[in-house]
């Protein structure tokens, strides 16, 4: 199906994210140039990054603290995100129960005081980033999906979630599109964020404690001696190379190719791709209502996540996630033509009353999944390095509570957060290239087709659920 207003919609979006296209954006830090020395050395400056640098200045104002990024704080997946931000630090409760049954209880307290926590930096700081405690809406848009809508809401209830079924009538009250058949609102487990301004506001939280920042600085490798670690840093157009001796290090670089060789067969970068419309005008907001603001999300194998930006945008995303061989990460790869106007035809088919809207933006952008769906934990150098990978999407809030994992492994601390199974249990490795490949596209395939079959899961799928294996649309 190609809607015929689909290519006008798009024809002037600008290709870069939204978040990131405004005047506020701050002025880029100089890089890093010639030797320095600091007790932790912080590598990626997203949202992973900026978090471990605040909590480890915050815990000891005396640690010397330095962060380095290979473009601008927030510039990748934290910057160009839908900005949901969740209190599920396992992607997910059903998820949680299904790989850390003994102690899901436990990481979904975690999880809500970890959102409680952002939500107290954010005031303390100061952080002007639109952060609302909206909720999510999880809407079913096949009916087969109603069973699946029923029993989520009854796992959630067991585990003490404020969560409601609506019928038709009532989630076309809270937003109305003709696709809807049901939902479920999860009341107080998700709130909404402008991402970019988060990671500003982070930035800028980081340095009025002290924290050193450099930007345009890409590490280039790493080395060991007795008493430190070793970063070599390249030069930039107008910068020499430099280099810092570190005590520690946080590694947070996420999707893009790793400093640590062992990470490699656990991470795998996939493309997802996001539109934004112009500001919605009155009788627009009108006719679809959505008045409550809350994070909306389809819930197909394949789903599209969508919200209301303080400015009254919708942005739409999800659906397509996209892998390239060899875990091939590219700025040209950030703009897909053929999935941007898969992304308008579903919204046009979601909101038709919208038929006029034109999008401002178009974006992707590589984010980082493994095999378990959420997050992973691991040291190397003797315990001098600690790193986190594998968010899957769901980083805005689980950053966060990965970096208070981070500093408690690289104290060497045995603390609640480092004895979780969570922490200490890595997942299951993808295979190597040629077979990398070849799976990743078998299961979008058998995804896409599960959606068109009433959600049932092809032998393929089945296998990878009993291997606990998978790949997240």
């Amino acid at each position: 199906m190609n809607l015929p207003h689909t290519s006008r919609a798009l024809a002037d979006a600008a290709p870069v994210p939204y978040w990131l296209d405004r005047p506020e954006r701050p002025d880029p830090l100089p890089p890093l140039t010639g030797p320095q020395h600091a007790d932790l050395l912080v590598i990626g400056g997203g949202f992973g990054g900026l978090w471990a640098a605040l909590l480890a200045k915050q815990a000891d104002p005396d640690r010397d603290v330095l962060l380095v990024d290979a473009g601008t704080c927030g510039w990748a997946a934290s910057g160009r995100n839908g900005g949901f931000c969740a209190a599920s630090l396992t992607h997910g409760l059903a998820n949680g129960v299904d790989r850390f049954p003994a102690e899901v209880g436990e990481l979904e307290r975690l999880g809500r005081e970890n959102l409680e926590a952002i939500a107290a930096t954010v005031a303390e700081f100061d952080i002007d980033c639109d952060f609302e405690r909206t909720g999510e809406l999880a809407v079913a848009v096949e009916p087969y999906q109603l069973d699946g809508l029923a029993a989520d809401a009854d796992l959630a209830r067991r585990y003490g979630h404020r969560v409601r079924l609506l019928d038709r009538d009532e989630v076309r009250a809270e937003v109305d599109s003709p696709t809807y058949l049901g939902g479920m609102i999860d009341a107080d487990r998700v709130a909404m964020v402008d991402p970019a301004k988060l990671a500003w506001g982070l930035r800028r939280a980081c340095l009025d404690l002290g924290v050193r920042v450099h930007e345009h600085t890409r590490v280039t490798g790493l080395r060991a001696d007795r008493a430190a670690l070793h970063a070599v840093t390249a030069g930039g157009p107008d910068a020499a190379p430099g280099s810092v001796r570190a005590r520690r290090v946080v590694l947070a670089t996420n999707a893009f190719p790793p400093l640590l060789r062992r990470l490699r067969a656990y991470v795998v970068p996939v493309y997802d791709h996001v539109l934004m419309t112009e500001p919605l005008t009155p009788a627009q907001r009108d006719a679809i209502g959505w008045r409550n603001r809350q994070g909306l999300a389809d819930t197909g194998d394949q789903f599209h996540y969508y919200r209301i930006t303080s400015d009254g945008r919708i942005l739409f995303g999800g659906y397509d996630a996209v892998y390239h061989y060899g875990n091939r990460v590219a700025p040209e790869l950030e703009q897909r033509h053929a999935t941007f106007t898969t992304l308008a035809e579903h919204f046009f088919t979601t909101f038709p009353q919208l038929a006029d809207v034109r999008f401002s933006h178009r974006w992707g952008g590589v984010i980082d999944t493994c095999t378990r769906f959420c997050p992973f934990y691991g040291t190397a150098y003797g315990g001098r390095l600690a790193y986190a990978a594998g968010y899957t999407g769901l980083g805005v809030g689980a950053t966060r509570f990965s970096a208070r994992v981070l500093l408690d492994l690289l104290d060497g601390r045995d603390t609640p957060l480092t004895r979780l199974d969570l922490v200490r249990r890595k997942p299951l490795p993808f295979p190597p290239e040629p077979v990398r490949a070849v799976g990743i596209n078998l299961t979008r395939w058998s995804l896409a087709r599960a959606d068109a079959r009433e959600g049932r899961r092809d032998l393929w799928l089945r296998t990878l659920d009993r291997l606990g294996l998978g790949f997240d649309s």
